[in-house]
C-alpha cells in the first residue's frame, strides 16, 4: 500500500474546499432545527450523561415516541460547536466542511489498497465532488454519515494491518478495529457494517480465497478427505472475533432503544405499510433508484418520503424491468469477483462490498425505516461506486485508442459534479429556498408543500403559507398534519370558523377510539395535537369550556401518555376554576417527566391559585434546580419572596431578579421589581434607578410611574414628583391615586389650591363616591373660606363613611367655624396646616401603600404553532393592579401611620379652637 502524499492531500482538500465554500453560508435547515435548534442536549447546562440517555433528537431512548437513533458522539461535536460559537451556524458548516475533506484523504489511503495511485486520487476527487454528499455534507445533520465514515475507514486500514509474516495474526489492530467500531457506531448505527467488510477482505483478500476454492476445500473436509488448512484456520479464528465484537455490539445497541423500533407511519414509508408483493417490488426498485442516484445525480431532493416514489403494485409495472437490469447486472459483477481471482476481481469485489453492505440498514430489506429515499446514506456507498469507476476508467484508458477520450469524459464529469455540488449547495441556504428546489424535482409530495409553508409561516407569510398547506391537502387529502398545518394557518389568521372546520377535518381522519388501545403505532404521536389545537381554539369561547376538556381527555384515553395533554388540561382546569383538577394533571404528568422545570413551574401557579405560597415556592426553587435560568420561575418566585414580607427572604429574590434581568434585559416588570425591593428596604436612590430603568424601556408603565413619584413624595422631593405624576396622567388620565397623590402636592407644597381642587373634581366625576377624593375637596372648600360648601361636603362624605371618626371631626369643626362670630375677622390658618384636615387624607397613606405589578401568573402551554411544545416564551405583560394583598406587616404599618395623622388632627383642632 503506498503511502499518499503532501500534494494529494493539498489537491483532494483544495478540491473540497473550492466545491464546498458556499455551504458556509447557509443556515439550519429541515432535520438541523430538531438536532441543533431544539436540541437541549447542546447547551452547557445539560449534564454530559444526558447525551448517552437520549437520541439525536434529544428525545430520552426510553419515550415511545423516540427514534432510536443512538449517536451521542455526533451530539457532542454539536455540543462543541455550540460551546464556541451558541447557535451560529457557520462554524457548524465548517466543522462539517473540514470532516469531509478528512474522509476524502481517508478514502484515498484505502483507495491505494486496490488501485494504482493515479487511480487512487481520480476516485478519492470522484467522492470529494460527487453533488449525493451535499444532504450529508452542508446539511448540518449529516455529519453522522462523516464522523461514522472517518471511523469506518479508519477500522478497515487497522484490519489490514492484522495479518503478520507467514499469516500469523497480530491481535493490536483487531483490538483497535474492534474499538473503532465501537465508535463509528457510537456516531452513526450503519458504523457496524464495517465488519462484514473486514470479513470479506480477510477471506478473498488478504487470504486469496475464491468461492470454487472455498467450496472445494469445504467439501473435502465434511467428505473426510482432508483437513482444514492452518491458514484457513487463522482466518476463522480472526471472523470468529469479529463476529463475536460485532454480536456484543448489536446486544448493548438492542438494550439502548430497550427492545423497540421506532415508530413510523405510512407517510414516512408508503411501502412499509403495503401488503405483499407492493412491499417486496416497491422496496426492490428502491435498489436500482439509489443507484441511479450515483449514476446520475442531476435531481436531487431533501425529502422522498410519501408520495415521492409512487407504489409498484402489479408486476406488470414497467419499472420492475429497471429491478431486474440493475439484479442481472450486480449479480454479473458479484459472480466475476468471487469466481476468479486477480486484482481486478479484488478491487470490484471490494468495492461491491463498499456499496452493499452499508446500505444494508437503509434497504427496509430487514426492517423498515423512516424514509424511502434519502441522498445522506448514499455516503459510504458512494465509495464502492467511485472505486468502480475509477477502476473502469483504468481499464479504459490503458487503451490507447480511448486514453484521451477516457481523459476527457473523466475531466467533464469531475468538472460537471463539482458545478452541481457548488449551486445545490445554495439550495440548503434557507428552508424556503430547500423546499422549494425540491418541488422543483417532485410535486407529489405533500410534506414538501408543508415545509414550504411552514417556511413561509416563520417568515409570518400566513397567506401564501395558507396556499402551499391548501396544496399539501390537494395533494394527501388523508395527511393529518396537512390539515392541521391549515388550522392553525386560520388560526394566525384570525378566520377562527375555518380553522376549526381543518382541525375537524384532521380529527376526522384520526382511528376510532378503542378504550385502553394506545395508537402509536398507528399514527404519528404528533398528529395526537390535533386534539390540543382544537381545544386550544373552541376554549376561547367560554360556553366550550366542557368540550374543550372532553378533547383533552380524549387525546389522554388514546395516549395515557400523553404528556402535552395532561399540561393543556390542567391549564384549562384553572381556567375553569378547578385548581385541585388541575393539581392532578400537573402532577401526572409530573410522573411521566419529573425533569420538565416548565411542569414545576406550573404545579406552583396551581399553589398560588390555591393560597399556598410556601407550596409554590417549593416548586419553584424545583424548577429552577433544573433550569436556574427558567426565566418565569426566577421572576415569579422572587414577587412571591417579597409579598412575603419576610426579611430574611428578600435578599435572594433581589438575586433572581437580578438573574432575570440578566435574561429578559428589555422587560420592564424585572426593573420595576427591583425597585419595589429596594423600597422595602428604604435604599431610596437605588429604588430610583430601577424605576427609572422600568421607565426607559416602557414609557407608559403606569406602575413605575406612579411609584417613583410616590418615592419622591417620601422622600421629601415633592416637586420632582409633579413631572412624574404628569407623565403618568398623560397616559392614563383616569388614574386616582396619581391625581389624589398630585392634588396633595400641589395643595401642600406649591400652595396651588385651584390645580388641587381640579384633581379632586375629576376623581368624583369619575368615581362620585369615592371618599378619600370627596373628603380632600371638602378641604379644598375649608382652604376656599366657603364654610357651608365644606360642611355640605363633609355631611356627604360623612355618610359615604360613616365609621370614619376623622371625618365627624372634621365636620364639627367646620361647624364651629360657622357658628362662631369671629371667623371672619381671624387670619386662615397656613395652608399646610389648615390642608391638616388633609392630615387624615387618607389617600398618602394609601398611595403608600401601592405594591409591585402583579406576577404574570399565566400556566406554560403547548404553542398552537408547532406539532411540538416550546414552552420557554414570556407570555405577554402584567396589568396594573394597585390593591393587591396586604401582609401582616404592612397592616400594622398602616395603622401607626393612622394613629400619627390622629395625633396631628388633634393638634390642628386646639390650633383652631384657640382662635
Amino acid at each position: 500500500m503506498a503511502d499518499i502524499n503532501l500534494k494529494e492531500v493539498t489537491l483532494i482538500v483544495g478540491v473540497v474546499t473550492a466545491c464546498y465554500w458556499n455551504s458556509l453560508f447557509c443556515g439550519f435547515v429541515f432535520d438541523d432545527v430538531s438536532a441543533i435548534l431544539d436540541n437541549k442536549d447542546l447547551h452547557p447546562s445539560t449534564p454530559l450523561k444526558t447525551l448517552f440517555q437520549n437520541d439525536f433528537w434529544g428525545t430520552p431512548m426510553s419515550e415511545e415516541r423516540s427514534h432510536k437513533s443512538y449517536r451521542p458522539l455526533t451530539v457532542l461535536t454539536f455540543r462543541l460547536n455550540y460551546l464556541f460559537s451558541e447557535l451560529k451556524p457557520m462554524s457548524y458548516h465548517l466543522l462539517n466542511m473540514i470532516f469531509h475533506a478528512v474522509v476524502s484523504v481517508i478514502f484515498l489511503k484505502v483507495c491505494k489498497l486496490f488501485l494504482d495511485n493515479r487511480s487512487s486520487v481520480i476516485a478519492s476527487l470522484l467522492f470529494a465532488v460527487h453533488p449525493i454528499h451535499t444532504e450529508a455534507v452542508t446539511g448540518v445533520v449529516g455529519r453522522a454519515e462523516l464522523l461514522s465514515s472517518i471511523f469506518f475507514l479508519a477500522a478497515f486500514l487497522s484490519y489490514t494491518k492484522s495479518k503478520g509474516p507467514d499469516n500469523s495474526i497480530v491481535w493490536t489492530p483487531i483490538a483497535l478495529t474492534v474499538v473503532l467500531v465501537a465508535v463509528a457506531t457510537l456516531c452513526k448505527e450503519q458504523g457496524i457494517t464495517v465488519v462484514g467488510i473486514c470479513c470479506v477482505y480477510e477471506v478473498f483478500i488478504a487470504q486469496g480465497y475464491t468461492l470454487p476454492l472455498l467450496c472445494t476445500t469445504a467439501g473435502q473436509f465434511f467428505r473426510g478427505k482432508s483437513n482444514i488448512p492452518f491458514s484457513m484456520l487463522q482466518t476463522l479464528i480472526k471472523l470468529i472475533v469479529l463476529m463475536f465484537s460485532t454480536l456484543l455490539l448489536v446486544v448493548i445497541r438492542v438494550q439502548v432503544i430497550q427492545s423497540q423500533l421506532p415508530v413510523f407511519t405510512r407517510f414516512d414509508n408508503p411501502a412499509a405499510v403495503s401488503p405483499t408483493p407492493t412491499r417486496q417490488l416497491t422496496f426492490n426498485y428502491l435498489l436500482p433508484l439509489n443507484a441511479w442516484l450515483l449514476l446520475n445525480p442531476s435531481e436531487l431532493c431533501c425529502d422522498w418520503t410519501m408520495g415521492t416514489i409512487p407504489l409498484i403494485e402489479s408486476f406488470l409495472d414497467i419499472r420492475n424491468l429497471a429491478t431486474f437490469i440493475f439484479f442481472c447486472f450486480l449479480g454479473a459483477l458479484g459472480v466475476f469477483s468471487l469466481r476468479y481471482p486477480g486484482d481486478s476481481s479484488k478491487t470490484v469485489l471490494m468495492a461491491l462490498c463498499l456499496m452493499a453492505l452499508p446500505f444494508i440498514p437503509a434497504s427496509n430489506l430487514f426492517f423498515p425505516v423512516g424514509f424511502v429515499v434519502a441522498e445522506r446514506v448514499l455516503y459510504v456507498p458512494s465509495m464502492g461506486f467511485c472505486i468502480l469507476v475509477a477502476h473502469g476508467w483504468q481499464k479504459i484508458s490503458n487503451k490507447s485508442v480511448l486514453k484521451k477520450l477516457s481523459w476527457v469524459c473523466l475531466s467533464m464529469v469531475i468538472f460537471t459534479h463539482a458545478l452541481k455540488t457548488l449551486h445545490r449547495n445554495w439550495d440548503w441556504e434557507s428552508e424556503y429556498t430547500l423546499f422549494m428546489s425540491a418541488l422543483k424535482v417532485n410535486k407529489n409530495n405533500a410534506k414538501l408543500w408543508n415545509n414550504v409553508g411552514h417556511a413561509l409561516e416563520n417568515e409570518k407569510n400566513f397567506e401564501r403559507a395558507l396556499k402551499y398547506f391548501l396544496q399539501a391537502t390537494h395533494v394527501q387529502p388523508d395527511d393529518i398534519g396537512a390539515h392541521m398545518n391549515v388550522g392553525r394557518t386560520y388560526k394566525n389568521l384570525n378566520r377562527t370558523k375555518e380553522a376549526e372546520e381543518s382541525y375537524m377535518m384532521a380529527k376526522s381522519l384520526m382511528p376510532q377510539i378503542i378504550p385502553g388501545k394506545k395508537y402509536a403505532a398507528r399514527i404519528a404521536p404528533n398528529h395526537l395535537n390535533v386534539y390540543i389545537n382544537l381545544a386550544n381554539l373552541i376554549r376561547a369561547n367560554e360556553s366550550r369550556l366542557e368540550e374543550a376538556d372532553q378533547l383533552y381527555r380524549q387525546a389522554i384515553s388514546m395516549r395515557p401518555d400523553f404528556k402535552q395533554a395532561y399540561i393543556s388540561r390542567g391549564e384549562l382546569l384553572l381556567k375553569m376554576n378547578k385548581p385541585l383538577k388541575a393539581k392532578e394533571a400537573y402532577l401526572k404528568a409530573l410522573e411521566l417527566d419529573r425533569n420538565n422545570a416548565d411542569l414545576w413551574y406550573n404545579l406552583a401557579i396551581v399553589h398560588i391559585e390555591l393560597k399556598e405560597p410556601n407550596e409554590a415556592l417549593k416548586n419553584f426553587n424545583r424548577a429552577l434546580e433544573l433550569n436556574p435560568k427558567h426565566k418565569l420561575a426566577l421572576f415569579n418566585s422572587a414577587i412571591l419572596m417579597q409579598e412575603s414580607g419576610e426579611v430574611k427572604l428578600r435578599p435572594e429574590a433581589r438575586k433572581r431578579l437580578l438573574s432575570y434581568i440578566n435574561e429578559e434585559p428589555q422587560d420592564a416588570n424585572g426593573y420595576f421589581n427591583l425597585g419595589m425591593l429596594a423600597m422595602d428596604d428604604k435604599k431610596d436612590s437605588e429604588a430610583e434607578m430601577w424605576m427609572k430603568k422600568a421607565i426607559k424601556l416602557q414609557a407608559d408603565f403606569r406602575s413605575a410611574l406612579f411609584n417613583l413619584a410616590l418615592l419622591y413624595s417620601q422622600t421629601a422631593k415633592e416637586l420632582m414628583a409633579l413631572p412624574i405624576l404628569e407623565e403618568l396622567l398623560r397616559y392614563y388620565p383616569d388614574h386616582i391615586k396619581g391625581l389624589i397623590l398630585k392634588g396633595d402636592i400641589l395643595m401642600n407644597q406649591k400652595k396651588d389650591i385651584l390645580g388641587a381642587k381640579k384633581c379632586f373634581e375629576k376623581i368624583l366625576e369619575m368615581d362620585p363616591n369615592n371618599v378619600q377624593g370627596k373628603h380632600n375637596l371638602c378641604v379644598v372648600y375649608f382652604e376656599e373660606k366657603d364654610l357651608l360648601k365644606a360642611e355640605r361636603c363633609l355631611v356627604e362624605t360623612l355618610a359615604l363613611a360613616p365609621h370614619e371618626e376623622y371625618i365627624q371631626r372634621h365636620l364639627n369643626i367646620v361647624r364651629d367655624k360657622i357658628s362662631s362670630s369671629s371667623f371672619a375677622e381671624q387670619p386662615v390658618s397656613p395652608a399646610g396646616k389648615t390642608s391638616g384636615v388633609e392630615g387624615d387624607k387618607i389617600p398618602t397613606e394609601n398611595v403608600k401603600e401601592v405594591r409591585s405589578e402583579p406576577r404574570p401568573t399565566q400556566i406554560i402551554k403547548p404553542s398552537d404553532n408547532k406539532s411540538q411544545s416550546k414552552s420557554n416564551k414570556l407570555l405577554g405583560k402584567s396589568t396594573d393592579k394597585e390593591t393587591p394583598h396586604k401582609t401582616t406587616k404592612e397592616i400594622k404599618e398602616i395603622e401607626k401611620k393612622r394613629v400619627a395623622a390622629l395625633k396631628r388632627l388633634e393638634e390642628i383642632e386646639r390650633i383652631l379652637n384657640g382662635e
